[in-house]
């Protein structure tokens, strides 16, 4: 089995070509090389024996027309990420993510090509479960700048402004992305469903949750938190944490996630066509961002994480998801627990970056 994997080269990319070559799959790299993720000076990188190399965009057709001869799957994972700057970035994460998308699924339409798996993201669902002791389950508003400004985190019950108790979501919960990002991997979806009824596809989306690991891009303000944090102790620096640390996440290995690609490919090779299916995919553990920072300051013996109190609007409070779909569905269960993942991360290599830039 040939499967394509786009953004191969990549932080999350890298590791789904290592895992599917273990896995017996012969595997072809489609990468831009972009700086955000490579940086300004980028070199073809050194992939596992067995790979074949293919630098282009994912936004050039007939590139991507090309890198689709003979292919049986494609592993969707070229996209812009992170939260960036500020709304100016808008029109290069709808380009990369969306029109990228676009101009792949078309032409995998064109080719024949009839499975996907896509790099969803848990950031589809904006906030994430919510419980008010007197009204039930409910979906906070989005979040103010008045309460962000004087510390108020915790989004209030919208019915009756009491305190609410996070919790797990589901697939089936409604989305309700509330940044770019967000909004461009919804649309993602979006694309694939429509994709797989029109050209009788077989589609999976794996809404990644916090994923970190070796070779995570640094130095950028498009990389994960994991890394922004890892970056700062690596210089001496204390991590700064926003709001007040508390934020719930779900932190994830990436060769779990790597291993989820896998599993979904096996899936799709015998499963319905015509439509997506979606899954999260998390470590099953929660976690706060504060957790993060110090479990990252122990293990490199540096300076403890400092509480800034600062915000991003696009951010959201809590969020972290029930991967019980996956586990039942795939068989698949992450191997990577959070003490050990987190104490080997702090020891990896980084991926060094330069100026940022749709990666």
């Amino acid at each position: 089995m040939l499967t394509l994997v786009t953004g191969g080269a990549g932080f999350i990319g890298s590791h789904i070509v290592t895992a599917l070559l273990e896995a017996g799959h012969d595997v072809r790299v489609l990468d831009a090389l972009l700086p955000a993720a490579h940086g300004d000076h980028a070199e073809p990188p050194v992939l596992p024996a067995g790979a074949d190399w293919r630098r282009a965009d994912v936004r050039d057709r007939a590139a991507v027309e090309d890198a689709l001869r003979g292919v049986d799957a494609v592993c969707h994972q070229a996209a812009m990420v992170g939260l960036g700057k500020d709304f100016a970035d808008a029109p290069d994460y709808v380009s990369c993510n969306d029109h990228g998308t676009a101009v792949l699924l078309a032409a995998m339409a064109a080719t024949g090509v009839r499975s996907l798996v896509l790099a969803g993201s848990m950031v589809v669902y904006g906030e994430g479960r919510y419980a008010c002791t007197r009204h039930g389950v409910v979906r906070p508003g989005p979040r103010r700048v008045a309460d962000l400004d004087a510390g108020r985190f915790e989004p209030p019950c919208p019915e009756c402004g009491d305190p609410l108790a996070p919790g797990l979501v589901t697939e089936d919960a409604p989305t309700d992305p509330r940044n770019v990002y967000a909004a461009t991997k919804l649309a993602q979806e979006h694309l694939a469903a429509a994709w797989a009824r029109a050209a009788d596809g077989r589609a999976v989306s794996l809404r990644y949750h916090n994923v970190y690991g070796p070779g995570m891009p640094r130095d950028t303000p498009y990389a994960g938190v994991a890394a922004l944090f890892r970056s700062a102790l690596a210089h001496g620096e204390a991590p700064r944490v926003f709001e007040d640390g508390a934020q719930r996440r779900d932190f994830v290995h990436v060769r779990d996630v790597a291993a989820a690609n896998a599993a979904s490919l096996g899936a799709l090779a015998g499963g319905p066509s015509g439509g997506l299916r979606t899954y999260n995919v998390g470590s099953g553990t929660v976690h706060s961002v504060g957790d993060m920072a110090a479990a990252l300051a122990t293990a490199t013996g540096g300076p403890a994480p400092v509480t800034t109190g600062e915000y991003r609007l696009g951010d959201v409070r809590h969020i972290t998801a029930s991967s019980a779909r996956i586990r039942t569905e795939l068989g698949w269960a992450p191997a990577v627990g959070f003490t050990d993942g987190m104490r080997d991360f702090a020891q990896a290599a980084l991926r060094g970056t330069a100026a940022p830039a749709p990666a």
